[in-house]
């Protein structure tokens, strides 16, 4: 893998869990929203590396040239879907969103599990920021030695 192509997955990974941090802050805000509904994102790899995976590169590749496959791996954001958890119930008659019967129904988000979830996206964020700076240096140094 060359340098490059370590920034490109480290910059797609920025963005995707960039994306994933805003959803999160997003389903936070409207905890107390009514009728409002949790989005979940969705994030996929890029290439199949499960076992199978791999399994299936090497059955075409490497019985025909004798290495094995490169995969290349990194992850790309997907959107998101919605939670399909309803919301409680509440009797609220003088409420503008109220139906028929006097009920509204509240969000469906659970704040702690999504301020669990933006932790996790903001390391994985901070992680895939290392790697893009280490990378940065080792293209830095590669250029100074070929100066010497």
């Amino acid at each position: 893998m060359s340098i490059m192509e370590a920034m490109n997955i480290g910059a797609n990974a920025l963005k995707a869990h960039g994306l994933r941090l805003d959803i999160h802050a997003k389903n936070i805000a409207n905890v107390d929203t009514p009728n409002y509904v949790r989005r979940i994102p969705v994030l996929n790899a890029t290439e199949d590396i499960s076992f199978h995976g791999v399994l299936n590169a090497m059955k075409e590749d490497v019985f025909a040239t004798g290495t094995l496959p490169y995969l290349q791996g990194g992850v790309v954001f997907n959107g998101c879907v919605e939670d399909p958890t309803l919301g409680e119930r509440v009797y609220s008659p003088g409420h503008p969103d109220a139906d028929a019967n006097g009920y509204i129904r509240l969000s469906n988000v659970n704040a702690t599990v999504d301020i669990a979830d933006a932790v996790l996206a903001q390391r994985a964020y901070e992680a895939n920021l290392a790697l893009v700076n280490i990378s940065r240096t080792m293209a830095n140094k590669a250029l100074e030695i070929g100066r010497s």
